[in-house]
């Protein structure tokens, strides 16, 4: 396994500087961000920095298309029964499970408990979206079987008649 970047090997505080100087400079000033670095102590050279803010820029457009496009979506189709929810859930499911299967895990650099626990989140969250589906197809049920029981009412026919209609309608055998 290669070695991991020096970029990669900066402390949290120093990483977070770097990201936000390199989209602030729109992905340029590659030689000043590397004399900045050396003023706090770090040798990084333009050319890794380059290639580190070339992928950087690739996953930040990425990021801009898939939010745009989900924007898109949501406004083209509202979603009253969460299925899109349903669908970014799953494909954030896919995304982790893939993105596992190719990096080549360094374990020193990942922290597998909190991998494991935003994974039991997405998990949660997964179960949560399928309760409220649940819930939300019973209520729409529930309501249809009340409105057809007013209409039947309304039409003349006898309780027993009105209970067998909003039965069928629930699912429920009479």
């Amino acid at each position: 396994m290669p070695p991991r970047s020096k970029v990669q090997r900066l402390p949290a505080d120093v990483k977070a500087w770097l990201d936000a100087a390199l989209v602030e400079n729109n992905f340029s000033g590659y030689e000043l961000l590397s004399a900045e670095l050396a003023k706090r102590g770090f040798s990084i050279g333009k050319s890794g920095l380059h290639r580190y803010g070339q992928a950087f820029e690739e996953r930040l457009k990425t990021l801009r298309i898939v939010t745009e496009q989900a924007r898109a979506v949501v406004q083209a189709a509202p979603d009253d029964d969460g299925a899109v929810n349903d669908a970014l859930m799953r494909l954030t499911q896919e995304k982790m499970f893939s993105i596992l299967m190719e990096m080549q895990v360094d374990p020193e650099s990942v922290d597998l408990p909190k991998l494991a626990r935003s994974v039991a989140e997405l998990g949660k969250a997964s179960v949560a979206q399928k309760r409220w589906q649940m819930e939300a197809r019973r209520q729409a049920l529930r309501d249809a079987a009340n409105e057809a029981g007013s209409a039947a009412k309304n039409a003349g026919l006898s309780d027993e008649m009105v209970a067998a209609i909003q039965q069928r309608i629930l699912g429920i055998a009479p």
